[in-house]
């Protein structure tokens, strides 16, 4: 067997029913590796959501830059859960994750109406 004998097995074979479904089975996948892929700071939702809500309570809405506060307490209280979890200090890059997810999660509670 000779490398055009094998190149034309091979093509009979991805061009057979069996291997459009290994082809589409194989993208599939793929895609799921890359879009599945959450952002780091999912997996601290819940302590997220706490620190937005002690943020709330205790900086009142006549503060002078009342959101900066909050979102630096709530910041300051998601960092204490996370350093207290994994025994140290969070880096700048997940600080800042941190951060953004913050910002996130408070938007979907306002307009949600849960704060």
């Amino acid at each position: 067997m000779n490398a055009n004998e094998t190149v034309e097995l091979v093509w009979l074979a991805l061009n057979s029913p069996v291997g459009y479904m290994a082809a589409a089975g194989i993208l599939l996948w793929l895609l799921n590796r890359l879009y599945a892929e959450k952002p780091a700071w999912a997996a601290y939702e819940g302590t997220i959501i706490s620190g937005i809500k002690f943020a709330e309570k205790e900086i009142p809405d006549g503060t002078e830059n009342s959101g900066l506060e909050r979102l630096d307490l709530a910041l300051k209280y998601v960092l204490n859960v996370y350093e207290a979890l994994r025994g140290k200090r969070a880096s700048g890059a997940t600080e800042a994750d941190l951060k953004e997810g913050i910002q996130i999660v408070h938007n979907r509670l306002e307009v949600a109406g849960t704060l």
